[in-house]
């Protein structure tokens, strides 16, 4: 689970918003200022300005990673790094294992 967060938060960096989109669940819920964007779509249209030139507004990286022993649903958290890499905040992130044996974000919130 925790390499599956480091990939997440590498699509930042790398500037590949289709990855980035690729593990978000069709049915998650992101919580921004303005309200909850529910759904892929929704997400990619709060999340593409995040995407836009060449150097990552911020990135994240995992400090706490606890998955159920169930093996289905997961809580990824850490800091968030401003791109002159002070903390500015952190991130929580609820995965689910979906049918196809792939981890996705279902809820993520970051303070």
């Amino acid at each position: 689970m925790e390499a599956r967060e480091i990939g997440f938060a590498q699509t930042m960096a790398d500037r590949d918003f289709q990855a980035f989109l690729s593990f978000i669940s069709p049915e998650a819920v992101f919580f921004s200022s303005d309200g909850p964007l529910r759904g892929r779509e929704a997400i990619a249209a709060g999340w593409a300005p995040y995407f836009e030139g060449d150097v990552a507004p911020f990135s994240w990286g995992p400090d706490t990673v606890e998955v159920l022993d169930s093996g289905t649903l997961a809580l990824t958290s850490g800091p968030v790094l401003s791109a002159d890499g002070q903390e500015v905040g952190r991130f929580n992130s609820i995965w689910r294992k979906d049918p196809d044996g792939v981890w996705r974000v279902v809820f993520d919130r970051g303070s």
